[in-house]
């Protein structure tokens, strides 16, 4: 008998289905899965919470917006603006999951303790983190049709 360790587990069960308000894109975890490049570590079951999460969060800042749309006749995002609206939505449903999914596995201690690239590590996905709630914001802004821009006080 042999024992061959892989390093990205394979999924083992199916992607629970989240539902959205279907005015948005439909949101299909394989999808979600696939585009995030997310292996079998993300649970079904964690995957859904992040889709649904990212749903919550993405859609209570598109809502004003939705409803302009409505009002000028679209009748879903898909038709709404300029054609591209409902890739510009996946890509920030994407980057919200993949920062919720970032922090929820940041605590996984793969170094020994005491270890001096324990803290690099840390350093190295909070910046991912940040990375992808920038994308997230990035894609809302788009979406909305203002600028990117960022601007800190020091």
């Amino acid at each position: 008998m042999s024992f061959i360790a892989t390093a990205n587990p394979p999924i083992e069960a199916e992607d629970a289905q989240v539902e959205n308000d279907p005015w948005f894109p439909a949101i299909e975890a394989p999808k979600v899965r696939e585009a995030c490049l997310l292996d079998g570590t993300v649970t079904a079951a964690r995957l859904a919470e992040a889709i649904e999460s990212a749903i919550d969060t993405v859609n209570g800042e598109l809502r004003s917006y939705m409803a302009e749309q409505i009002a000028l006749g679209a009748a879903s995002l898909g038709v709404a603006g300029d054609g591209r609206q409902a890739g510009r939505y996946l890509r920030a449903i994407h980057a919200h999951v993949q920062a919720d999914l970032a922090e929820a596995y940041r605590e996984t201690d793969t170094t020994p303790h005491n270890d001096s690239k324990t803290e690099r590590i840390r350093e190295r996905i909070e910046a991912k983190v940040d990375e992808h709630r920038r994308k997230l914001r990035w894609a809302i802004s788009d979406l909305l049709g203002r600028p990117r821009t960022t601007v800190e006080l020091i």
